[in-house]
């Protein structure tokens, strides 16, 4: 008899995508079947969309599993894994579904693979409510290496809402298992750069307004470092049009904050600057090693990899609490968060610790 499937409740917490992401790729990894019910509870338009269906999929075909009750508008969904085989997957929401948010569900899975993987991932590169693939590139790729992860990311065409039609090549390394990664000392922060872009017909004037306004806002609070933000009209590999800009600091030690903002129908190039400007700054204030939006996404290598990981950042996130709550109740690791005493910062900053599951690849 196999054993019962995990249960996992959809709704709880972030009660979004987040919650299929962690625990289908911990499925695969683990080998443990999983059953989630209530997904999107709560959302406007509940049930799987087009991006979380295409994740699935892609999952299921890297694992050779069976995946059950999966259809656009579902709430119920079983996943039985098998054996993670490399070559080469592709997934296709054919939709502006963010490729990001395809390559956090996949990128887990891939590293415990027989051999290396090529996944081939379409849809928006630059979307709302998800990283920008530059964000993932700069940010996410540079410090998730620490962990022993090993992944090339070439972007053959960037994709914006409506229409997407963006594709993104990864081909990953599998990894005998992951090292565990301490990041507690922020040091100074020593450069900061970014690129403002504009595609299709939008006029390349945005981009200029959008840097200058975000300069402006940093200025303010750091004066004495260059701010180098390139401005730059994507004329051959975009489809669709859209502007938009991240501006990324790196400190002495290492560490690599964003902040990032797309433009809107409506909502002046100026405003989208001092927006992306705005988040950087919060997310270098708190004195931690990590911004809010890598936080949550490196809980999965921390609870796979073998030994205590520590990492410290702002403010947890319910993302992250998410994260967590799904890794300990599908792997052995185990997390506690301290608040830091710090005088040197005015905002509040934590230890998110894990002692790891250390889930070794059995196909290598």
């Amino acid at each position: 008899m196999d054993p019962a499937p995990v249960e996992i409740d959809g709704s709880v917490m972030e009660g979004g995508g987040q919650i299929l992401r962690v625990s289908a790729a911990l499925s695969c990894i683990t080998g443990t079947s999983v059953k989630i019910s209530k997904i999107r509870a709560g959302r406007s338009s509940p049930g799987l969309r087009p991006q979380h269906l295409s994740g699935l999929q892609l999952v299921s075909d890297l694992c050779s599993g069976s995946l059950q009750g999966a259809s656009i508008g579902s709430t119920d969904i079983s996943l039985t894994p098998g054996k993670i085989q490399g070559g080469n997957h592709t997934a296709d929401p054919q939709t502006a579904g963010s490729v990001c948010l395809l390559l956090q569900v996949a990128l887990p899975c891939a590293l415990y693979a027989d051999g290396p993987s090529q996944l081939c991932l379409k849809g928006g590169t630059n979307a709302e409510m998800a990283p920008q693939i530059d964000y993932t590139i700069k940010v996410f790729k540079p410090i998730v290496e620490r962990f022993g992860v090993h992944f090339d990311c070439d972007v053959k065409m960037r994709g914006y809402y409506p229409k997407g039609g963006g594709e993104v090549m990864v081909t990953v390394n599998p990894v005998k298992e992951l090292q565990p990664v301490i990041m507690t000392e922020r040091g100074n922060i020593t450069k900061i750069y970014g690129r403002a872009f504009v595609a299709g017909v939008l006029p390349y004037k945005l981009a200029k307004d959008m840097s200058a306004a975000a300069v402006r806002v940093i200025r303010k609070e750091i004066k004495e470092l260059y701010i180098n933000i390139s401005n730059l009209q994507e004329k051959e590999n975009a489809c669709g049009s859209g502007n938009g800009i991240i501006i990324i600091a790196e400190s002495s030690t290492g560490c690599v904050f964003a902040g990032s903002a797309l433009g809107k129908k409506g909502v002046y190039a100026d405003k989208i600057g001092i927006e992306a400007a705005e988040m950087l700054l919060r997310n270098i204030r708190h004195n931690g090693c990590v911004d809010e939006f890598l936080q949550d996404q490196l809980i999965i290598f921390m609870a796979l990899a073998k030994g205590t990981s520590r990492i410290r950042t702002g403010a947890v996130t319910l993302h992250t609490q998410t994260a967590i709550h799904m890794a300990q109740q599908l792997t052995q690791a185990k997390f506690t968060i301290t608040k830091c005493e710090d005088e040197l910062s005015s905002e509040e900053s934590f230890i998110i610790e894990c002692e790891g599951s250390g889930a070794a690849n059995t196909h290598l």
